[in-house]
C-alpha cells in the first residue's frame, strides 16, 4: 500500500473515530437547548383568546413595574427566581406572595414572563429549578426560605411579605404538588388559597407516582382548572370524571372549570386571566376580580371558552 493510500485510510479512521464524539456533543447541545427553551415567551398574554372582560383585564400587564432577583440553592431547587413589584424596595407596605410550582421537567427560568405578569399585579412571585416537585417538599422549602427573607434585615424582602396572604399554584405534577403542599406539612396553614392547573389526578398519582395526595384534605379555597383537548390531558392526566370526583371530595370553597380546546401543555398559561383574578380576589380582596367567580352571573360560569364549570363558595372562610 503506497503512502498516499495509507494517509487516506488514516483520515477515514480519524473521521469514523470522531463520529461518536460529535454525536455526544450534538445530543448534549440538543438537550441543553430543550432544557432551556422558554415554555412561555414574552408577550404570551396578549395572544390568549378571552371570553370575558374580567379574564381579558387580568391578562393585561398590571400597573406596577417589576424587578427580578435570583438566589442559589441546593439541588433539586437549584435556584430561586423571584419577581416582585419595584416599589417594594421603597415602600413600607407588605405584598401578597404566590409560589409557582413546576410541572415534570419544568423550571422557573423557562416561564419568567408569567412570573413578571403576576408581579405587575402586585404579587411577590417565587419559583425554583426543581423538575420533580410532586411531594410538595421543595415548595415548603421555598416557603420557608421566603419567610426567612422576610425576617432578614439585609434582604430586599425584609418585612415586605404579607404572611397572611400567601397562595400557591402549579401545573401538572406541580398541580399535584399544590395539593400536597396545602395538606401534608406543618407549614401548610400558611397557604390561604391554591390554584392547581391540570393536576395529575388523585387516582393516577396514587397508582403510578411517588407523590400521592388526598384532595379531600384541602384546607383552603381551591380553583382547579384543566383542558378539554388531547388524549394525554383528558384520559391520562385529569379525566373529567376524576376532576369532578376530586371537586366533590373537597369541603372548602371551590371552583372548577375546563378551558375549551386546550391541551395539557397549553394549560400552563391559557387560563392565566382567571388565575390572576382568583389570587387578586383571595389575597387582595379585589372586588372586580371576585366578579369572575361570585355574584348573580359570575363571568367564568358564562364564559363560552370554558365548560364543566362548577362552584361552591358558600362556606364562610376564616369564620
Amino acid at each position: 500500500m503506497n503512502k498516499q493510500k495509507l494517509k487516506g485510510w488514516k483520515k477515514v479512521v480519524i473521521i469514523l473515530g470522531s463520529i461518536p464524539v460529535m454525536l455526544v456533543v450534538l445530543l448534549a447541545g440538543l438537550y441543553l437547548y430543550a432544557d432551556n427553551k422558554p415554555d412561555v415567551h414574552k408577550g404570551y398574554n396578549a395572544e390568549i383568546e378571552t371570553g370575558g372582560e374580567i379574564e381579558s383585564h387580568y391578562l393585561q400587564s398590571g400597573t406596577l413595574e417589576t424587578e427580578k432577583v435570583t438566589a442559589p440553592a441546593e439541588k433539586p431547587i437549584g435556584k430561586y427566581t423571584i419577581f416582585y413589584p419595584s416599589e417594594l424596595e421603597t415602600s413600607a407596605q407588605t405584598y401578597p406572595m404566590i409560589l409557582v410550582v413546576n410541572g415534570t421537567g419544568g423550571k422557573a427560568t423557562k416561564y419568567e414572563p408569567q412570573f413578571e405578569l403576576y408581579a405587575s399585579w402586585g404579587f411577590i412571585t417565587v419559583g425554583t429549578q426543581d423538575k420533580g416537585t410532586g411531594s410538595g417538599q421543595t415548595t415548603i422549602e421555598t416557603l420557608n426560605y421566603m419567610l426567612e427573607q422576610n425576617e432578614d434585615p439585609d434582604s430586599v424582602f425584609y418585612q415586605r411579605i404579607d404572611v397572611k396572604n400567601i397562595g400557591v399554584t402549579g401545573f401538572s405534577q406541580g398541580g399535584a404538588a399544590v395539593f400536597n403542599a396545602i395538606t401534608k406539612y406543618e407549614e401548610s396553614g400558611y397557604f390561604k388559597t391554591a390554584a392547581p392547573l391540570s393536576p395529575v389526578c388523585e387516582r393516577t398519582a396514587a397508582a403510578v407516582t411517588d407523590y400521592p395526595y388526598r384532595s379531600e384534605e384541602a384546607n383552603c379555597p381551591v380553583l382547579m382548572l384543566a383542558g378539554t383537548s388531547g388524549e394525554f390531558e383528558t384520559e391520562s392526566v385529569i379525566p373529567l370524571a376524576d376532576m369532578e370526583e376530586m371537586y366533590d371530595d373537597m369541603t372548602v370553597p371551590k371552583v372548577m372549570a375546563r378551558r375549551v380546546g386546550m391541551t395539557h401543555d397549553q394549560m400552563l398559561y391559557s387560563a392565566g386571566g382567571y388565575v390572576i383574578a382568583w389570587f387578586r380576589w383571595q389575597l387582595m380582596g379585589d372586588a372586580y376580580a371576585a366578579g369572575a367567580f361570585t355574584g348573580d352571573e359570575p363571568e367564568m360560569m358564562r364564559n363560552p371558552l370554558y365548560q364543566n364549570q362548577r362552584a361552591n363558595l358558600n362556606r364562610v372562610w376564616g369564620g
